[in-house]
């Protein structure tokens, strides 16, 4: 996976995603999965939570800005503590 940038190998990115080698790339995939996800969960909580008085469309942008907040640290620091248990 060292390579990435002169060898487009799709089928060995995806191969490293699933053994669960923790690299740069797949680092970085993983975050931009866990900001994605954080950011739909939280369109749905906002539009659960305040969809009637601020509106529906209003509450699924605010919560999909605020929905992140939490997990992009949280994603950060779990992938610092997996790659630190990884290599000891």
């Amino acid at each position: 996976m060292t390579d990435i940038l002169t060898n487009y190998d799709l089928s060995g990115m995806l191969t490293s995603l699933m053994t669960g080698d923790l690299n740069l790339l797949t680092g970085f995939i993983w975050f931009v999965v866990a900001t994605v996800v954080s950011m739909i969960g939280g369109a749905i909580g906002g539009m659960l939570l305040a969809g009637e008085e601020l509106g529906y469309n209003f509450a699924a942008i605010l919560g999909g800005l605020f929905g992140p907040a939490g997990v992009i640290p949280g994603a950060i620091l779990g992938l610092i503590v997996l790659n630190l248990l990884s290599n000891s």
